[in-house]
């Protein structure tokens, strides 16, 4: 039997580990990013690189987008708006819902479903297939789609109408903000204290206090280097000014959330925006007088 054909748009962190597990899942995946040398990796991962997104349109009924902001979504839903079968669109980025529905209302000129369908998990849990994807719109679609889902998620949830898969995932990385300062935070603190920090996170990370993002980033922190990049803090700096628009657009207080954004500019502001947002830890560090260094100096 011939494998069925899905479609990638967006061959990043997370667009490529998807493309990987949908391949291990039985899938030809057919790929497309602007930038060569991800279209060459993901060829030698066992994909096929496609020309452009029509490219991409033309040989797969369901096409699974991963994009960087709203722009390129718009260009690439302007593209396959002229060219793309009958299908659906699985529309994975975390962008404004506005965004969303203009793409959907651009697609659905041409017969096909767009359906908002936000991730939640890093890049390092999406090659391991530890993703939850959040599904919002039209029903019918989704239940087409659940075979590719489950190809490269833990767990897909349908979350109710266009739009809610977004509303899901804000609330999941307003807590990841917090929890990822938090993380950094009670680890400075151990470390401040003396305590070493792989110590630190083998007894803190399974007990009460422990979160998933401790359990994630924990490991980057105890080494102190952040330069494989699960979320880039540069990327991550859209993602929360997402959130806190939605927010606003709400009135909802959001304290603790309003309280971790100015640890993620001191992030960017040293340099490390290609760095993974682990890196608040470094930030934390330097705020409280670089206690690795002197526990090294000490011994």
């Amino acid at each position: 039997m011939k494998p069925q054909t899905v479609g990638m748009i967006g061959l990043g962190i997370m667009g490529s580990a998807m493309s990987f597990n949908l391949g291990r899942a039985g899938f030809r995946v057919v790929g497309y990013d602007v930038m060569r040398k991800q279209r060459a990796a993901h060829t030698r991962a066992g994909g096929i690189a496609a020309k452009s997104p029509r490219d991409v349109a033309k040989r797969a009924d369901i096409i699974i987008t991963s994009l960087p902001s709203a722009r390129a979504l718009a260009e690439v839903s302007a593209e396959l708006a002229q060219s793309a079968k009958r299908g659906t669109v699985v529309e994975t980025s975390t962008l404004p819902i506005p965004v969303k529905e203009a793409a959907r209302d651009a697609l659905a000129k041409r017969g096909v479903i767009l359906l908002d369908c936000p991730l939640s998990g890093t890049g390092a849990q999406a090659r391991v297939k530890d993703l939850l994807i959040y599904v919002s719109g039209d029903r019918a679609a989704y239940r087409k789609t659940v075979p590719v889902l489950e190809g490269f998620t833990s767990a897909n949830y349908y979350v109710g109408r266009f739009g809610n898969g977004s509303r899901m995932k804000f609330v999941a990385n307003l807590l990841v903000a917090i929890h990822n300062v938090a993380a950094a935070e009670a680890m400075v603190l151990g470390m401040k204290a003396g305590l070493d920090p792989a110590l630190v996170l083998k007894v803190v990370a399974g007990g009460a206090g422990g979160s998933r993002m401790f359990q994630v980033r924990g490991p980057m922190m105890v080494k102190g280097d952040y330069s494989e990049a699960t979320m880039k803090n540069e990327v991550w700096q859209k993602d929360m000014t997402i959130i806190g628009d939605f927010a606003r657009e709400l009135d909802c207080p959001t304290p603790l959330f309003a309280a971790s954004a100015p640890i993620y500019n001191a992030a960017m502001a040293m340099g490390l925006g290609k760095q993974d947002t682990g890196a608040v830890c470094k930030v934390l560090e330097e705020m409280a007088g670089s206690p690795r260094r002197r526990a090294r100096r000490r011994r």
